[in-house]
């Protein structure tokens, strides 16, 4: 008796050329609803499930393949005498080949209007049982699940290489699939039951390995890459450059929540954002991307060299000009001109990286995640408006319209430099940047030992509140005029009357922004 290999696809890619293999190589091909349709429409012979099964398809094609014919024929053991009794008996033939790939639920499910009926309808069963059932019989029954596989069986089926190796491998990618259906599946109803207090389910992560990286953080350490191709970075298209590291990513991505605080896309302020060891160096605004990086850049190209350039428009001709005689890890933005592509072609090694905008908001909403030894934190984004209308004025004096802006933007991109986080702006562009320290009064100085005289005038942005009035005191010698912080000290007071006695205007937020 020929072979029989079953197919029952929603992703069509491929399914042609690997009937029409896998006819060459003997098989009888058994099939059902729009597979049989296209593998007939092809001229090829197929065999529907139903007439296999003398079973129709029911409840408007609910149940098709869940029938003993089916199971039987892919369950049983080829090396159990009494399997083989059950098959002669029941008139089942064995089936050697399992090709299912499921219904599409996470495009159906991708709109976030769509109804609950249509979710549930795209739930697929037979699939995932067949898949199971062949997983689970992988030693005698072959499982394809990605479009992907099927050259590569083609090839080790006409070579007579379909080893044990290879039938683990599938099964395992097989499991894999079907971990990651229901995973989706459980997700999207819980996002739709949730309370604010959360539905308590396990966390469940199902992410494909997009890249093996060179190494980690160091070279030392192994690393990974893994990530949805449709979504955030995994969609972002590399124009030229090197192959991305791992430090490339967390970089990127310190650059990118920088840069989106400005909007992101058509229609954006133009922003721009050199990041360096995940924290900004050089922020700024201006009349058009050009502008606006060379703005940045001049905050502090000691910092920039070697830095990660996020922009939130296209980078043009004259931004690539800016761009060119610099040395630069990656530069991300929405999209590249074919004029600033022909620029930038001369330096090889700087990565290049096109995200549409599209990309940014399929990604969004996602829980951050973080390990812990023997666990995962996770959190919602801090990635908020902020709100400058719910902002109190506790200083004696007013800010004038142009602190305003300042602190507006300020406090904007406090947020993205690590606690303790203190930054010093002025006209749209940060002038020193102190992060990380392990007092605020250390973060303060080195801000402003770096904005030096440009501080006169400037504004100061904290991105937790002041515990002493020793912060204020020291703006207050570098002619800083105005400060924005979340407030909730015991000692406001006091760095509201440091503030007074020297002329200068404090915002209270009411929000922290810690960023560990």
């Amino acid at each position: 008796m020929a072979p029989t290999a079953l197919l029952s696809v929603s992703d069509k890619r491929g399914l042609v050329p690997l009937a029409e293999g896998l006819l060459a190589q003997g098989f009888a091909l058994l099939s059902s609803g729009g597979t049989a349709a296209a593998l007939s429409a092809a001229g090829l012979p197929v065999t529907k499930v139903a007439e296999h099964t003398g079973a129709p398809e029911i409840l408007g094609g609910r149940v098709k393949t869940l029938h003993p014919r089916i199971h039987g024929g892919i369950l049983a053991r080829r090396d159990d005498p009494a399997h083989r009794a059950d098959l002669e008996a029941q008139g089942i033939a064995a089936i050697d080949v399992v090709v299912v790939n499921l219904y599409p639920f996470r495009a159906a499910v991708a709109d976030p209007g769509v109804s609950w009926e249509t979710a549930i309808e795209n739930i697929d069963i037979g699939g995932p049982a067949m898949v199971r059932a062949a997983a689970k019989n992988h030693a005698d029954v072959v499982v394809l699940t990605d479009p992907d596989q099927y050259p590569g069986f083609l090839e080790c089926l006409a070579a007579g290489r379909v080893d044990a190796a290879l039938r683990r491998r599938l099964a395992l990618e097989a499991f894999a699939h079907t971990a990651a259906y229901d995973a989706a599946i459980a997700a999207w109803i819980d996002g739709r039951l949730a309370s604010e207090a959360g539905s308590g389910l396990p966390l469940r992560l199902e992410l494909p390995l997009r890249q093996v990286l060179r190494y980690g953080e160091n070279p030392h350490q192994s690393g990974r890459w893994y990530g949805e191709a449709s979504a955030g970075w995994g969609a972002a298209r590399q124009l030229q450059g090197k192959e991305l590291s791992y430090n490339n990513l967390i970089d990127l991505e310190a650059a990118l929540t920088t840069v989106a605080a400005f909007g992101y896309g058509p229609g954006a302020e133009p922003a721009a954002v050199v990041i360096k060891h995940t924290n900004p160096c050089g922020v700024a605004l201006g009349g058009d991307t050009a502008a606006a990086l060379l703005r940045a850049l001049d905050a502090d190209r000691v910092s920039a060299f070697g830095g990660i350039v996020a922009l939130n428009g296209a980078v043009d001709g004259a931004a690539a000009d800016h761009l060119a005689g610099l040395f630069l890890e990656c530069v991300v933005a929405p999209s590249f001109s074919e004029e600033a592509r022909e620029r930038l072609a001369a330096k090889a090694n700087l990565r290049l990286l096109e995200l549409d905008p599209a990309a940014v908001v399929a990604a969004s909403g996602r829980p951050q995640l973080r390990s812990v030894l023997g666990g995962v934190l996770a959190q919602q984004a801090d990635d908020g408006p902020a709100d400058p209308d719910t902002w109190q004025v506790v200083s004696e004096r007013q800010p004038s319209e142009t602190e305003w802006r300042d602190l507006r933007f300020a406090w904007q991109v406090v947020r993205h430099v690590r606690s303790n986080a203190i930054l010093v702006a002025r006209d749209g562009r940060t002038l020193g940047v102190g992060a990380g320290q392990m007092n605020r009064v250390g973060s303060a100085r080195l801000a402003l030992e770096a904005a030096g005289e440009a501080a006169r005038g400037a504004v100061l942005a904290s991105d937790g509140f002041f515990p002493f009035d020793d912060t204020v005191l020291l703006a207050a010698q570098h002619g800083i005029t105005a400060v924005v912080q979340p407030g909730g000290s015991k000692r406001d007071p006091d760095s509201i009357a440091a503030c007074n006695a020297n002329g200068m205007v404090m915002l209270i937020t009411g929000r922290r922004h810690f960023l560990h």
